[in-house]
């Protein structure tokens, strides 16, 4: 007797893994008014099950919701991972972008990542505005809801981003992170591009210019995005760390 059970398949949205929403790629051609409008009615409608709440006890009922469901065994996908460095978009909940970056930076310290997560920013704008018929400049985020981090993608990176508290999500298909184009890179005022130099943390330099001129150091980091090092120099017997620009120094023989 034939078996005339039928079986249905579930569909699943190629590139994105079972149980986790997609992000969709913001417009980074809006305005900031434009994104923050449409952050502030995606943060509504999650409050308004729980208007009784104060918002930041809802937020942070939701950040532990968040990370109770984040499923250990979910892996970056193996065409994601870059061995150069790229700016990657991270959502966050609204209001924690400064204290992600924060976290972030943090962590990158503590973890001795500073040549593989290079830079960690909330991109900034002047605005000007008039109230009570005073005009007034003051800075607003560009991008509200997310966070922008220059970084090499693998596994750990991934990791410590994507499990970083206020973050839910590279921006891309499921575990596939989806690094900045050059077209919005510019329009948010990022420079494309890495520089190579030719010495690395732990080597020693010579400075070459500046107020440092003819002082011998190690490089302790480096700092791509700002075309930066922070060099080790011996000031009065104690070893102490300067930033000195990258035209301005050279590797020692």
């Amino acid at each position: 007797m034939a078996d005339d059970t039928h079986v249905t398949k579930a569909r699943v949205k190629s590139g994105v893994l079972p149980g986790v929403r997609e992000i969709k790629r913001p417009d980074f051609t809006k305005k900031a008014a434009d994104i923050e409008k449409i952050e502030a009615e995606r943060v509504l409608k999650q409050g308004e099950a729980g208007s009784d709440t104060s918002d930041e006890a809802l937020m942070a009922e939701s950040i532990e919701a968040q990370e109770k469901a984040t499923d250990e065994s979910d892996q970056l996908e193996e065409s994601a991972i870059s061995d150069d460095p790229k700016w990657y978009v991270a959502h966050t909940y609204s209001g924690y972008e400064n204290k992600v970056k924060e976290s972030l930076d943090k962590t990158i310290e503590n973890r001795h990542l500073e040549n593989q997560i290079l830079e960690v920013r909330v991109p900034m704008e002047n605005v000007v505005e008039m109230k009570d018929g005073v005009r007034k400049a003051s800075m607003k985020k560009m991008l509200p809801g997310y966070v922008l981090v220059n970084m090499i993608m693998n596994d750990e990176t991934w990791y410590v981003v994507r499990n970083t508290r206020g973050v839910t999500g590279f921006v891309g298909p499921g575990s596939k992170p989806v690094p900045l184009a050059d077209n919005e890179m510019k329009s948010l005022g990022i420079q494309s591009g890495t520089i190579e130099v030719d010495f690395a943390p732990g080597d020693s330099i010579a400075v070459t210019a500046g107020v440092w001129k003819d002082t011998l150091g190690t490089v302790k980091s480096i700092d791509y995005s700002k075309q930066m090092a922070t060099i080790t120099v011996d000031l009065f017997g104690r070893e102490t760390p300067v930033e000195i620009s990258f035209s301005d120094i050279r590797k020692a023989n």
